[in-house]
């Protein structure tokens, strides 16, 4: 718990701001700092909740003032750092910025893949949206690990981060992985693709564990990748539509899997 008198900043060139400022800046800022900047109260109790500690927590005068945040500031055990309303305001690209934030700190070192594990494969997607909702569904249906290929919209990016609503501190995520790494997964690898013979529901049921494997927003997955998975599903369609939003394929196919039991 935080039981130091926290401390005040009104310069905008102080250096703690132009480190937040990067980090909501630039999507890629956080693998060179080793920290992310989280903005808004949801994000922090999220982070609280699952037991990431918090480096430092920066709350607006106004926020300060507030009972409900000040006593969500005192629970953290942060270095609290009160910053002029202006300022606070200054540090977000959101409409309305958050009067709280904070800085978590990632791992040094590049998390391993977890072997034998359900999990999802994110080749080359770019939307920062559709990611953090992959994100938001894998752990919201029990998917514990996401590994993202190179080319990937960086996971812990704000705008993924924000999207994911919390799901970040759910799942164990592995960044800029190769596709040869993908044998350390130990499970078999799942597509879904509409020229596929057998649909999701039909049988025999989707391996479990496995790993789903979703592709760019255009290009899909990639042929090599392809080649790589032991099956491939189709998602009925029946009004007709070319093809789903990756987010939404993803949540269909994750949803599948959890609400089949394995085969005995």
């Amino acid at each position: 718990m935080t039981t130091h008198e926290p401390a005040h900043i009104s310069s905008r060139d102080n250096p703690l701001l132009q480190r937040v400022r990067k980090l909501a800046a630039d999507p890629g800022a956080y693998r060179k700092e080793g920290l992310v900047w989280l903005e808004g109260d949801h994000l922090v109790r999220a982070a609280l909740a699952r037991g990431r500690p918090l480096a430092h927590l920066l709350l607006s005068e106004s926020a300060w003032n507030d009972p409900a945040l000040r006593h969500l500031a005192l629970q953290t055990g942060a270095r609290a750092v009160i910053v002029d309303d202006a300022l606070m305001k200054s540090l977000s690209s959101l409409e309305s910025a958050a009067p709280i934030g904070a800085l978590l700190a990632l791992p040094a070192e590049r998390e391993p893949i977890r072997a034998g594990m359900a999990s999802v494969v994110l080749d080359r997607l770019q939307d920062a949206g559709n990611v953090g909702s992959i994100l938001r569904s894998a752990a919201a249906l029990g998917v514990g690990q996401v590994i993202a290929l190179t080319g990937t919209a960086a996971l812990w990016s704000p705008k993924v981060v924000r999207a994911g609503m919390g799901a970040h501190f759910a799942l164990h995520l592995v960044e800029q992985a190769s596709e040869a790494q993908l044998d350390e997964l130990g499970v078999p690898l799942v597509a879904t693709s509409s020229h596929a013979t057998l649909s999701l529901a039909e049988t025999p049921p989707l391996p479990q564990p496995c790993a789903f494997v979703f592709g760019h927003e255009g290009r899909g997955v990639g042929a090599a990748l392809l080649a790589r998975c032991a099956q491939t599903r189709r998602i009925p369609q029946p009004g007709g539509e070319e093809s789903l939003n990756v987010a939404a394929a993803a949540a269909i196919c994750l949803y599948e899997l959890a609400r089949r039991p394995a085969a005995s």
